[in-house]
């Protein structure tokens, strides 16, 4: 019996050790940290180290943290620009715990680490896109040269003219990233980076750019408008004037034609009529009838001396044979 007991004494108190033995000892990843707690509070600084770790049995407890990078990514949240413009902001950055014991102290899990993130985070963006127009949030960089129609440029005047970019979105955000890492900082966190995930405009304020796009598309299209006017009617009016100096040529010429032939006609009618007295009355006599046909008519009266020469042939002629 006193074998069996001792046996039994001898067993309880190596299972005690084993238990004892094995709450000492814990193990620590690669992905995580540990804090030791004694009653609640930490002791020491945080074990980063990965393997086996040894406690003070059933006072102390292991409190495992995350060391990885973690994200976050904040709710899409509505706010207005410096130019008054309502946009729709959804971001998100990466962080990860860099001073577990203050974390600890500080925020305890995740959930709580979040929660302020989205606390800190959510305020510097809101003062950060106040703080500028919407072409420096929208743009990514203050070099970057927008693509532009050369056409619509020079069309344009000061229609849909862009801002100076002076920042551009990149130091925007490191704006954000510059005056949120110290705050995120005091509860044991690293902020790594934070970055805009999309931008919307507010549905009213959609349709408000929609409209002034539309506006300034119309606006380029009435001076073009205007211009091919302009350009009409100065096309039409070189027309006229070509084609008044064309007539104006045209009769011109045709008179100095004339003139010649009435010229050659009249050197012709002399050379034939002028060669002798005969010739030159016959001549006489048919340009008197081409009068007369030209004159008299039916409703024509005229009041004639006798001794006209006009009414010579309407008294009498001369029979060629009895001419001198």
């Amino acid at each position: 019996m006193k074998s069996l007991s001792q046996l039994i004494a001898v067993g309880v108190v190596g299972l005690v050790v084993l238990i004892i033995g094995v709450s000492a000892a814990y193990t620590v990843d690669e992905t995580e940290q540990v804090i030791l707690t004694q009653f609640g509070k930490p002791v020491g600084n945080a074990v980063t180290n990965a393997g086996l770790h040894f406690k003070i049995p059933v006072i102390q407890e292991a409190s495992r943290i995350e060391k990885r990078v973690m994200r976050w990514d904040g709710r899409p949240n509505e706010m207005p620009t410096k130019d008054k413009t309502y946009i729709v902001v959804d971001a998100f950055g990466r962080w990860r715990i860099k001073d577990a014991k203050q974390y600890f102290l500080r925020l305890r899990d995740e959930r709580s680490a979040l929660s302020r993130l989205d606390d800190i985070l959510g305020s510097e963006i809101r003062n950060a896109i106040a703080r500028h127009e919407l072409i420096e949030v929208i743009r990514t960089t203050k070099d970057r040269e927008p693509v532009v129609d050369e056409v619509l440029e020079s069309a344009r005047g000061s229609v849909g003219q862009l801002y100076p970019i002076r920042k551009g979105r990149t130091l925007v955000e490191k704006e954000i990233f510059e005056s949120a890492g110290p705050k995120i900082a005091e509860v044991g966190l690293e902020l790594l980076d934070v970055q805009f995930k999309r931008i919307n405009y507010n549905p009213s304020v959609q349709q408000r750019i929609y409209d002034r796009m539309t506006s300034e598309r119309q606006q380029i299209a009435e001076r073009f408008r205007s211009e091919g006017e302009g350009e009409a009617a100065k096309i039409l009016g070189q027309k006229q004037k070509d084609l008044q100096q064309i007539e104006s040529e045209a009769y011109r010429k045709v008179q100095e034609i004339r003139g010649d032939a009435d010229a050659k006609a009249t050197e012709i009618y002399a050379a034939a009529y002028n060669q002798s007295p005969a010739a030159a009355a016959f001549y006489d006599f048919l340009q008197t009838l081409e009068t007369y046909k030209g004159a008299l008519t039916n409703d024509t009266t005229l009041i004639l001396t006798t001794d006209s020469e006009f009414f010579k042939y309407l008294k009498t002629v001369e029979s060629p044979a009895a001419a001198p």
